[in-house]
């Protein structure tokens, strides 16, 4: 969740007109070209420029493709994660978008509504057992699927917890708040860390929405009403949101987080100056190499509306505004086999999405060590609101708790948050299809 690449707004204008460049040259619509022997070229986008990995993975299932058949070859673009929404941006304006993108799972509802998006022609079976989060869909229409998820989890040292007299939780029984308070409260007067808890006050952008509305959510409150988003008043502004705004304000204010954490939640909790984190699934390699049958991976917090963790990372879909659009649903049908879903989670350390998938990698199998984040995001996973607006929505709220946490007043930030929602809301004419 957390990119540590920057780029200037001048790198990003070069990369999205060197994207155009290539997607104008002999063009016979948007994202395809087609030659001499009939063979149509289309081009597939993808955020990983600066992921070697998962882009790797990325050429291979494009690669298989290629060689399955004659009739469409898949050629792949990558940019930076920094540069990739705005080279999007600009080539959907110039209309001149990929036949195949990957999106960020929350964006997927404004890009639908943009225009940005052909819902799949794909027979829904294929994504039967899969979890809800890793499917894009708005208003009944699927336009995209991902192959992997990642889910937040508190971590912790056994030693620790033994220590401070903490229970143990379990997926089926969380820590309560007052559990949770308590053992914190006597980690605290150990005197054996800096914080007992690090909750990546750090974060910016799309890590304070991801990490902290699922916390809002347990406390009743949410970033938008969902029953139509339409609105934020009494969402974001009601009495479990200002529940929530108090309680991080104190947890801070008392000394068992720091309001501005380390810039690097995992290397803190493996050199001691931690004692619980909230994190990710991706900090599992880490922390298990240093503490190993120590470590203990929790569920969230029960604040008194059940535990909640975010859901949804990056998926694959199709632009509305592809030439070949026949040609990029084949490609899709293709990459959704099933040992595509076994290769990506497999090789990246991510949460496989079926239980086909998950009982075919060991970590992740029934028994496995890292199968709680399976059950997590199984169980648990709240998608952020699945509205147009959630891109305003996410930046308002980012705000708003960065502002809760400099001492702001919670209920006038929050009544601000609402306020400026609903706003942005109306202006766009409730965000019609």
């Amino acid at each position: 969740m957390k990119d540590n690449l920057r780029l200037s707004a001048a790198a990003v204008l070069a990369a999205a007109a060197l994207a155009l460049t290539a997607c104008a040259s002999e063009s016979s619509g948007s994202g395809s070209t087609t030659d001499d022997q009939g063979v149509t070229t289309l081009e597939l986008w993808t955020h990983n420029g600066g992921n070697k990995t998962e882009l790797d993975l990325n050429k291979r299932v494009v690669d298989d493709f290629n060689a399955s058949q004659t009739k469409f070859k898949v050629e792949v673009k990558s940019f930076p994660q920094a540069a990739y929404n705005d080279a999007v941006t600009a080539a959907a304006s110039a209309k001149k978008l990929p036949c195949v993108m990957d999106i960020d799972s929350p964006n997927v509802p404004n890009w639908a509504w943009a225009g940005y998006l052909e819902p799949l022609t794909l027979d829904e079976g294929l994504f039967a057992n899969q979890l809800p989060s890793t499917l894009g869909k708005v208003e009944d229409k699927l336009y995209s699927f991902g192959y992997y998820d990642v889910a937040l989890n508190l971590v912790a040292r056994k030693s620790v917890l033994e220590k401070a007299g903490m229970r143990i939780p379990t997926v089926d029984e969380p820590w309560t708040a007052e559990e949770f308070s308590a053992g914190i409260g006597k980690i605290k007067a150990s005197g054996d860390f800096k914080y007992p808890l690090d909750l990546g006050t750090s974060g910016t952008g799309e890590w304070i929405p991801y990490a902290y509305s699922p916390i809002l959510a347990s406390f009743g409150g949410d970033l938008i009403n969902r029953d139509g988003y339409t609105t934020a008043e009494g969402a974001i502004n009601g009495p479990g949101a200002i529940a929530y705004a108090r309680w991080f304000q104190k947890v801070v204010d008392d000394g068992y987080a720091a309001k501005k954490s380390g810039a690097d939640a995992t290397a803190d909790f493996v050199n001691g100056k931690t004692a619980i984190m909230w994190s990710g699934s991706w900090a599992a390699d880490a922390v298990t190499k240093k503490f190993g049958d120590d470590v203990a991976f929790l569920p969230p917090v029960d604040f008194g509306n059940g535990p909640k963790i975010g859901g949804g990372s990056w998926q694959w879909g199709v632009s509305s505004n592809c030439a070949a659009k026949d040609g990029a649903m084949e490609y899709m049908k293709f990459s959704a086999q099933p040992q595509y879903f076994v290769d990506y989670p497999k090789t990246l350390s991510l949460i496989p999405v079926t239980p086909e998938a998950a009982e075919q990698i060991p970590a992740y199998a029934p028994d496995g060590k890292y199968r709680i984040f399976y059950d997590l995001a199984s169980k648990y996973a709240l998608v952020r609101p699945v509205t147009p607006a959630y891109p305003f929505i996410s930046t308002t709220f980012a705000k708003a708790n960065s502002d809760i946490l400099s001492g702001g007043d919670p209920q006038t930030m929050l009544d601000k948050a609402a306020k400026d929602i609903d706003n942005n809301i109306k202006s766009n004419g409730n965000y019609q299809y």
